[in-house]
């Protein structure tokens, strides 16, 4: 099995996970590790039996036994450091958002097309047993023509640090760049349009929202400035359409999850069902997706490289599958999420062009 020798900028809370995820692979050696905090950067070399630590990135990127960096930094972050490792040669793997605005994840993008390196962005509902099933089924034609999705994510009260987890720097804009559409709702558009085929996005309209209560001193010291709660309706190319809500704090019960429909059948993705009718008769079914996936992973090798991100981005890496198109996709939900925020400033529906056209860099100098 080829070694995949890897370094990580960022280790932090996700950081940390991912080299937990890291550490359970075979062909897996963490290599390196970056960070400006040198006591917390010290702990996690030891920790992980780390060759190499470094507050300057530049140094781990520049060094020719690493294949891929794998990167754990605020949104705006994003863009510069993949492209500065993209541009020394490396692969990369980024969590998500792809970055803080659409024009900076179209640099990403580019850089990673014209270097010639596998770029991934950290997509984890793309993984999920949901996702693989839903998407076995809809290959295989069972929902027909499908032309309507809908793309949901639920908190009652979930803001970060203003409802007591996480830090301040998730709801300040300059950093976090969004809210819960950045946060959260990445996942969730990210699946319905590689559902629907990751169709072309033709008209964006929505609204977001901050009017839920919160505690006065952490609205303070927070700087709170980004959505609690975001809203889109999006048009596809071809005619196929996706609504969005998207909850960080809201007064009602859980949403039902989100769902895709064609002319022939539907899906419910959380809890897991599919509606269609046989001979006239309204069908509604259940699938046992435990045993599914159990059974899918002792016939196919290859069912493991589609456990979680990490995991795929690795095996692509090996050449033992093609990687998914995860970029593209983080890029099309930043589009639609830039959408919004233009959409509600406007007060109109907007399009694709227009986002791009007026989207500018949001990235930190570095």
């Amino acid at each position: 099995m080829q070694e995949i020798r890897i370094g990580i900028i960022g280790v932090g809370q996700i950081g940390k996970i991912h080299l937990d995820e890291y550490s359970a692979m075979q062909g897996v050696k963490l290599v390196a590790a970056a960070d400006i905090d040198s006591q917390v950067l010290q702990r996690v070399g030891e920790k992980y039996g780390l060759e190499y630590t470094d507050t300057d990135f530049r140094n781990l990127v520049a060094r020719d036994d690493i294949d891929a960096v794998d990167i754990c930094l605020h949104n705006n972050l994003h863009m510069p450091f993949t492209v500065a490792a993209l541009q020394a040669g490396k692969h990369v793997f980024c969590e998500k958002p792809m970055a803080g605005s659409c024009a900076d994840a179209v640099t990403m993008l580019k850089t990673a097309r014209a270097t010639g390196r596998h770029l991934s962005i950290q997509l984890g509902s793309l993984f999920e047993k949901e996702t693989k099933i839903a998407k076995r089924l809809i290959d295989a034609g069972h929902l027909g023509r499908t032309f309507h999705a809908r793309s949901t994510g639920y908190r009652r009260r979930g803001r970060p640090f203003v409802d007591g987890y996480g830090t301040k720097s998730f709801v300040q804009k300059h950093i976090a760049a969004g809210g819960a559409l950045y946060d959260m709702g990445v996942y969730h558009i990210a699946r319905m349009l590689y559902l629907l085929g990751l169709p072309k996005i033709e008209r964006i309209s929505g609204k977001v929202y901050q009017e839920i209560d919160m505690d006065t001193a952490r609205r303070e010291s927070s700087g709170y400035d980004v959505e609690e709660l975001g809203l889109g309706f999006v048009k596809f190319a071809g005619g196929a359409t996706l609504d969005i809500i998207e909850s960080w704090a809201i007064h009602l019960g859980a949403f039902p999850g989100s769902s895709i429909v064609g002319s022939a059948g539907g899906i419910c993705l959380s809890p897991f069902s599919f509606h269609a009718s046989l001979s006239d008769v309204a069908m509604d079914a259940t699938f046992d997706l435990k045993g599914t996936d159990w059974r899918w992973h002792q016939l196919d090798a290859t069912q493991a490289a589609y456990d979680s991100p990490q995991s795929h981005w690795v095996a692509a890496l090996r050449g033992d599958v093609v990687l998914l198109p995860t970029a593209e996709i983080a890029l099309a939900t930043m589009l639609i999420s830039e959408g919004i925020y233009l959409s509600d400033k406007l007060g109109r529906e907007v399009t694709a062009e227009e986002v791009l056209e007026k989207s500018t860099s949001t990235a930190a100098k570095i």
